[in-house]
């Protein structure tokens, strides 16, 4: 039964149903991998308990002939920045080391009602703030495919898991790349929805009009059956769309018609790696082959896409994190060091202790760009970028159905590579652009370069108009019926 772990979301629904195995089988084999890959550090908190008896009550409804739905029974993982009711939620950040959620999420909610088995909580950057897993309060992941280089951030630990088969599925949040940059760097599957797609509430805010919360996967149909339960309007989130949530599903089970795919040559300028944009022209040539049309085009308000999005990223944390001063929320220094003389100092010095280095330098530039004197000269102009940004895409896809495009400029680092914040910022050139335009992309495995012996997993990214996650969807679905990449495991690399 250890192998249970390596199945897919279809796969296990599949023995479920088929009362081939059980729920607390399945669940069991998970958590003794991750046991067993420790070292991996892919969860914060692992809710053992909890779990087995998640498992043990689906069993129970699926003898009485009363189960949920289909993913009833399967276990899953999930991004630490979302509240778990009774699980404690950290974020990441020792800011909220003893948070214990007493609700839970709209996403767990769902997955809960569904019958889902959650396991743990997964490692991420502190607050979303990274690319790497390294600006985790609890220690960094550590990428299956060579355990000396990082696996991506900030839900690096959902792809971690995923990836090494601690789990069947995982939840992700991606606010400039954090779902698509940690599926790219483990081969795995990773969906960040349109804007609106999936509710907010109950995830841990980093910037709010460009948070999104999606699946993360073994296989592309796994993404699309955990999209349908999770997605659709919720009324405790204003932003959510009251559009109908379509069969994800279905879409995967057919090929879509020939599409016109365009390929913008900013995604594969200078400063990519050559490596990668071979990887690229390849999946273009197979897509080809596959009766769609390549058409190269530019969308040049690309360039300052990295810009816009830090602004507008950094100014809204900083208005998100002014909560955590230690008397409402988070660490407070009152509980342990009695040093502060007045009100100010409780403040000063708790989020001095609970923050991270990284998360302070966020906080401080979004004050600044919002600050008097330079809201005007940075924070407005950002906003209009960011208008212009949306009209580019909208541009771009009256001559397009879809764009290909590299997920990452780089391969997966090795730990400590990117110690100048510049360099870590800029490894999200191909991810930033999407949020601000509210539009969906669907990262998903593209092939393997090789450097210091070992092969490294290289991701492509789909991109698609608004509320077209059934089209890339399918188009994903037959990408992995033409190419196999996705099915090969670090185990045997």
């Amino acid at each position: 039964m250890s192998s249970l772990n390596t199945l897919s979301v279809v796969e296990a629904i599949e023995q479920l149903e088929s009362r081939a195995i059980t729920s607390f089988e399945l669940t069991k084999a998970c958590l003794d991998e991750i046991e067993r890959r420790s070292e991996l550090n892919a969860f914060i908190t692992v809710a053992r308990d909890e779990a087995l008896a998640a498992a043990e009550a689906s069993d129970a409804r699926r003898a009485a002939g009363k189960t949920l739905s289909s993913l009833d029974g399967v276990p899953y993982a999930i991004k630490d920045s979302y509240a778990t009711r009774g699980v404690r939620t950290t974020a990441g950040s020792k800011m909220l080391d003893d948070f214990i959620p007493p609700y839970d999420a709209e996403v767990v909610a769902r997955l809960r009602a569904h019958g889902a088995v959650l396991l743990g909580k997964t490692v991420m950057d502190q607050f979303g703030h990274g690319s790497s897993t390294e600006n985790c309060a609890y220690g960094p992941s550590k990428n299956p495919w060579d355990t000396s280089r990082v696996p991506g951030g900030s839900s690096g630990g959902s792809a971690v898991a995923v990836a090494a088969d601690l789990c069947i599925f995982a939840i992700g949040e991606d606010t400039g790349g954090s779902i698509r940059q940690p599926a790219s760097f483990t081969n795995t599957v990773g969906l960040k929805v349109t804007y609106g797609r999936v509710s907010r509430y109950g995830s841990v805010a980093y910037a709010s009009s460009l948070d999104t919360m999606g699946p993360m996967t073994k296989t592309v149909e796994d993404a699309a059956i955990v999209l349908e339960a999770i997605a659709g309007h919720d009324a405790k989130d204003a932003t959510t769309s009251e559009r109908s949530v379509d069969d994800y599903a279905a879409v995967c089970q057919s090929d879509p018609k020939p599409l016109t795919i365009g390929l913008p040559r900013e995604f594969l300028a200078d400063g990519v790696d050559e490596r990668i944009i071979a990887v690229i022209r390849g999946v273009a040539d197979k897509l080809t082959a596959a009766g769609h049309t390549i058409k190269e085009i530019s969308i040049p308000v690309l360039e300052q896409a990295i810009a816009c999005y830090y602004i507008i990223a950094w100014a809204e944390t900083s208005s998100n994190l002014a909560r955590y001063d230690g008397i409402h929320y988070g660490h407070s220094t009152l509980k342990s060091e009695k040093t502060a003389s007045d009100l100010y100092d409780v403040y000063a010095e708790s989020r001095a202790a609970g923050f991270s280095t990284e998360t302070k330098r966020r906080i401080m530039l979004g004050t600044y760009v919002l600050s008097a004197g330079y809201y005007d000269a940075y924070y407005r102009k950002a906003l209009k970028v960011r208008t212009a940004i949306v009209h580019g895409f909208e541009e771009a896809f009256k001559d397009v159905d879809v764009l290909l495009a590299p997920v990452s400029p780089v391969l997966p680092f090795k730990f400590g590579d990117k110690g100048d914040p510049l360099a870590m910022y800029m490894a999200d050139i191909h991810t930033t652009p999407i949020n601000p335009a509210g539009v969906p992309s669907l990262a998903l495995p593209a092939g393997f370069v090789t450097e210091d012996g070992c092969e490294l997993p290289v991701g492509m990214q789909l991109i698609g108009q608004q509320f077209a996650e059934g089209q890339l969807l399918s188009l994903g679905a037959q990408w992995q019926r033409i190419d196999l990449t996705h099915i090969r495991k670090p185990e045997t690399r």
